[in-house]
Parts: C-alpha cells; sequence; structure tokens
C-alpha cells in the first residue's frame, strides 16, 4: 500500500525520466496536484484512516506502530 505523496514521488521520478527539464517535470506535477486534489485527499484519510482501525489498541507500544506504519507504507530508505 502506497500513501498518496509515495505515489507522487513515484510520479515524479517517471516524470523525470520522460521529460527533458524540470520545468516540465514541475509544470506535470502542478496539474497532475490541480487536477488530483481532492481524490489526493480522499485516498489519503482512507489510507490513514484503515492503518489507525489496525493498530488502534493500547496493548501496541509507540514503537511497535511506528515500525508496523514503515513496514506497511515502505518508508526506510533502502
Amino acid at each position: 500500500m502506497k500513501t498518496p505523496i509515495q505515489e507522487l514521488l513515484d510520479y515524479t521520478t517517471d516524470l523525470l525520466h520522460t521529460f527533458d527539464s524540470e520545468q516540465r517535470v514541475a509544470m506535470a506535477v502542478l496539474d497532475y496536484l490541480k487536477t488530483n486534489k481532492k481524490a489526493l485527499l480522499e485516498k489519503d484519510k482512507e489510507v490513514m484512516c484503515e492503518f489507525a482501525f489496525r493498530f488502534n489498541h493500547d496493548a501496541f507500544t509507540e514503537n511497535y506502530i511506528k515500525a508496523e506504519f514503515e513496514e506497511t507504507f515502505k518508508t526506510k530508505e533502502k
């Protein structure tokens, strides 16, 4: 599962390989954000609520939840 920001970063990386200038990439990203902002916010809410629901239990420690978050959303850099 990817968060909307992770998807946006992947999209930006793909654009960097497609376009010949960073200005074109920036314009494409801005256009993408303008077009998809509501959908991105809805997906962010869905992803975060789903994650919170999975770990909404007092028995889980903060470190355990952080580790699960990193594993779920692949936030650790390799």
